[in-house]
C-alpha cells in the first residue's frame, strides 16, 4: 500500500494533509490502514480522557490510584509509539526529546 504525508496535531487530535501550524504537527508517512488504527488510538484516547474528566471532580481518589487514569496514560502512549513509528527524521527526534517511550521501544 501506498504511504501518504500528514500531519498531526496532538493537541487537538487532528490528523490532515496539510499543516495549518507547522510547530504543532508532526508529520508522518502511513498508509490508510495505519491512519485508521492512528484515528482509533485517538478514539480510545478520547473516550479515556472523557472517563477522567469526570473522574476528576471526585477529589478522594489520587491520580495514581485511578484505572481510568492509566488507561489515559497507556492510550496515549500508544499513540506516540505509532506516531515515533510512522513520524519523519523531526517527529522521531521530537518523540525522543520528550523521553517518554522506552529505548526498547524505538
Amino acid at each position: 500500500m501506498e504511504k501518504n504525508k500528514y500531519y498531526v496535531s496532538l493537541v487537538e487530535g487532528e490528523i490532515s494533509h496539510r499543516p495549518h501550524d507547522r510547530n504543532g504537527y508532526l508529520e508522518i508517512s502511513a498508509t490508510e490502514t495505519e491512519l485508521s488504527n492512528l484515528r482509533r488510538k485517538f478514539e480510545n484516547m478520547h473516550d479515556a480522557g472523557v472517563v477522567t474528566f469526570f473522574r476528576a471532580h471526585l477529589p478522594f481518589v489520587e491520580y495514581h490510584h485511578d484505572d481510568s487514569n492509566d488507561k489515559y496514560d497507556s492510550n496515549m502512549l500508544e499513540v506516540y509509539q505509532m506516531l515515533y513509528e510512522l513520524g519523519n527524521k523531526k517527529t522521531r527526534e521530537h518523540i525522543e526529546s520528550m523521553g517518554i517511550l522506552n529505548e526498547n521501544d524505538m
